[in-house]
Parts: structure tokens; sequence; C-alpha cells
């Protein structure tokens, strides 16, 4: 089969709408590749671009720390070698990062978990060394380290977030996908096949269902895809090469036929994926606990206080100190534009509501006319937010200067101020106006119960192009799942989402 076939790329039509329905040929399931070269291309790739940013971490390392002598550089206490130090640490980097998996390929294109393992496996690398000098009473430059560490770290989570990007560029036109066989009642088979065309980046494409349970709605044809008996749902994964399949929710039986599927699909190409009905959680908070005969699930239930919040707060005020003091020149011209722009006030001051219905003063720098909340009313039919909150795209009472610092959201800078004070955070959700907390219902106040933040999930997932129950959805799932980990990624994918401008308006 050619290259072509393990990939379909589709032109000129979503893929959210194709994938799955270019897999419908004579109502039987298109059998796979034998080999997806993509796959171990990726691993390839990924482990070279390792090694080279490796390599460039610690030669930078050594540079800096010894300008004069460079690459022979020598401690005079322990005349270390650093040129074969920095082969050594190398060489045991990779290893960790290969130790802690974190090239797995199920991990790779979403979820944070790559990353994490990559930070595992750097400090992991230093740490042994760290250990070994000590025990060894090796004297090692500590500027050295102190460059190598963060600078190496920085530059292999930059090449991850890089190959992540390109890699979901192709999944969006159908290509390095895994097929897979969806097994389960229609409405969950219904609710997975959705989700994977919708949700192109985690890989999987629906290639075919295998229905078991009542025949409920929606019906079997409603999804275009070809249909397998659960009978024959081993024999056929094997004859079409079919690298997954996916239990969507209950099957009758229990898991005695979830074990029996286990069982006869033992010694293939094919990985058992189990969905769980559990949803809005994340992974971190879900902890298999195996016991005989009953494997048990724990979620961790949210925390609102303690250890992990105090450590935020210390990275909160840690990092917008260094920001502001790195981007006052920029502070200042943007207010000399406001200035010059427009009559009035540099700074926007408005109340929002903060952690647990506390009223605060959120800064921004002025992008309107001084008159804008007055003239509100006047715009109120020209809508085009969502039910709760207004936007315009060519709102008339933007200044010109307003519309070039609100592209690149630099109208959101003075919020910095808003974290040092406690206010707000860097991540959170986002900090909503009185009269709209006034119009939320139960589920929603639970927004309210961390900081909101300068950015979030939000912003990432198309800020104002999202609808008001996407948006609520977004900002319930971080409140309940945030992690120091997950705001470092939102921190890096906010950066390209203020570039793209994509929602900003």
């Amino acid at each position: 089969m050619s290259s072509e076939a393990e990939s379909m790329t589709f032109v000129g039509r979503p893929a959210d709408r194709l994938i799955g329905r270019a897999a419908v040929v004579g109502r039987r399931v298109v059998a796979q590749p034998r080999r997806l070269g993509w796959r171990r291309r990726l691993v390839y790739a990924l482990a070279l671009t390792d090694t080279a940013l490796i390599a460039v971490a610690l030669l930078v390392a050594q540079l800096v720390r010894f300008r004069t002598s460079g690459f022979d550089a020598a401690t005079p206490q322990s005349d270390v070698d650093y040129l074969s130090l920095s082969a050594a640490i190398a060489v045991g980097w990779l290893l960790a990062l290969s130790a802690t998996r974190s090239r797995l390929l199920r991990n790779i294109g979403t979820g944070t978990v790559e990353y994490q393992r990559v930070v595992n496996a750097t400090l992991i690398t230093f740490g042994t060394f760290a250990v070994i000098a000590f025990l060894l009473q090796i004297d090692i430059a500590r500027g050295f380290l102190a460059v190598a560490l963060p600078l190496g770290l920085a530059l292999l989570l930059a090449g991850r977030i890089t190959w992540r990007y390109a890699l979901h560029a192709m999944r969006r036109v159908g290509r390095c996908t895994t097929g897979a066989i969806i097994v389960g009642r229609p409405d969950d088979v219904a609710r997975v096949v959705v989700e994977l065309r919708r949700q192109y980046r985690v890989g999987y494409r629906a290639i075919g269902a295998a229905f078991a349970g009542s025949a409920r709605t929606p019906q079997p044809r409603a999804f275009d895809l070809p249909t397998v008996a659960f009978a024959d749902l081993a024999a056929t994964s094997r004859r079409t090469r079919t690298r997954a399949v996916i239990v969507a929710g209950d099957l009758p039986g229990g898991s005695a036929t979830i074990r029996r599927l286990g069982w006869d699909l033992e010694n293939s190409q094919t990985e058992l994926i189990l969905v769980s009905r559990l949803t809005d959680v994340a992974g971190p908070r879900i902890h298999l606990r195996p016991i005989n005969g009953l494997p048990m699930v724990h979620v961790d239930l949210p925390q609102y206080s303690g250890f992990a919040h105090s450590v935020k707060r210390v990275f909160d005020i840690v990092v917008t100190g260094g920001v502001l003091l790195v981007l006052s020149p920029l502070f200042a011209a943007i207010a000399i534009g406001v200035r010059l722009s427009s009559a009035g006030p540099v700074l926007f001051r408005q109340e929002r509501v903060g952690a647990n219905g506390t009223r605060f003063t959120m800064l921004k720098f002025r992008s309107m006319v001084t008159d804008a909340e007055a003239r509100l009313l006047e715009l109120r039919d020209r809508n085009e937010g969502n039910t709760v909150l207004f936007k315009m795209r060519d709102d008339p009472r933007v200044t010109p200067f307003g519309r070039i610092i609100r592209r690149f959201s630099l109208d959101e800078l003075p919020q910095l101020w808003n974290v040092l004070a406690g206010e707000m955070s860097l991540v959170g959700p986002r900090p909503p106006l009185p009269h709209e907390v006034e119009q939320y219902q139960e589920d929603v106040t639970r927004r309210l119960l961390t900081k909101p933040g300068i950015t979030g999930l939000w912003q990432v997932s198309g800020r104002s192009n999202l609808s008001w129950e996407e948006s609520v959805k977004i900002d319930l799932y971080y409140v309940e799942n945030w992690s120091l980990t997950g705001d470092l990624v939102i921190l890096l994918k906010t950066a390209r989402a203020v570039f793209s401008s994509q929602g900003a308006y």
C-alpha cells in the first residue's frame, strides 16, 4: 500500500467532517497499512531534535560560563574537562528522556504528560549528576549548571511544542492518524465518534463501529461508518490490521466481556482503549488501584487552598515581577501612544469579580473613547459575542491605537499589577463583570472558586469566538483540574494565540 494510503489528505473541506467518512468503502472496514511509517519517523525526529537541543544548551552554557577558555575549560580545583562532562550529561539526559518514556506515542500530541516527563527527565539528570559530583568531591562550576539546566529545559519544551504544532497541522487534514473501530451501545459510540472527529489532535479516526446492546438512536447508518458484528470484531481487527479498538462506555456483560475481548486481541498490533464515562476530569486526578476482581478508580477531589496554591502564588509573584522589569520600556511606549491617540486617561479601570465573589478594580490600557460605557446601550443589538458577553469585531468605540494594542492583547499588560496585588493570577478563568455574575446559574458560580487570570484556557481555545456554554465548560475544567505544569503550557500557548490574534476583537 502506498504511503498516501496510510494517511489520507483532504483538501477544501473540514477534516472533522471527513475523517471516518473516507473509511466507508462497500460498507466494509478498510484494511490499514502494514506499517505506519509516520510513527517511526516522528519518534526519530523527536530523538534527533532532543539530541541537537541538548547539545546546543550544553555548549552555550560552557561558552557563557567560560568566555575566555571556551571548550577546553577546566576548573583549577578539580581540573574537570567540561567538554567530556557535557558529553556525559548529554548521554544521561537522553537516557532519562527515554527511561521516562517522554516519546511514548500515546502521549505525543495532546495533554501535558509529555511535557511533564521532559521536566522529570531533566530534573533526574541534573539531580543525579549533582549527587555524583558530591560523592566524588568533584567541583563543578555552578554557573555552568545554572545556564545548562534552564536553557536545556526551555529548548526541549520548545522543540516538543514545535513538533506538536506540526503534528496537529497534519492531523487537521487527515494525516498521521490511527484507524480505530469503536465498540459499544449506539449512543456511546455516537459520543466517541463525534469527539474523535472534533478532537482531531488526539490522532484517532473512526474507521468502523461495532454495536452492542439495544439499538437505541442514533441508528448505525447515522455514523456513515461500516459496521462490524461484535462477534467478528477481533477477526476483523486482525484482517484489516486495525491499530485500535475503542470501547465506548459499558458493554453488555460488563468486565467479563471486555476481558474476553482483550484475550481475543492478544498477540496483535491492536491496542485496546477504554473510554471512561468520567467527563471533565483531567488525567492526573485519576488513579487506578488494581485489586483482584475489583479495579478501583480513585478521583482526586479539587482543592482550592493549600501548598499547591501557595506555589502558584509564589510563581505569579516571581514571573510577574520579572516581566514588569523587562517590559517597563514597552509600558512607557504604550502609555505615550494612548495619550497621543485620544483625550483621556492612560489606564482604564473597571470593577470585576474575583475569587469567592470579591470585587476589585481591574486595570487595562485604555483602548476605547472615554464615553465607551455610556455608548454601550446603543450598540447592544449589534452584539457579536454570546448571550452574556458583549463583543464587536468593528466596535466604533475603539480608537485607532486601541485596535493595535488589542490585536496583540497589549491592553491587558497593566493587569500584571493586579497579579502582584493578589487580586488576579497569571493563569485562571476570565475575570467577569458584576452584571455577568448576576446571570450565573448555580454551576457557573464555580468559576469564582479561584482567582481570575490574565490568560487561561479560554484565551488559548478561541477567546471571543467561543459560545457562552463553551466558555463556561472550559473555565470550569480549568478550576477543577489546574496544575502548575498546565499553567506553564497555557502561558506558552498564549504567546501563539496572541500573535495569531485569533478571537481578539
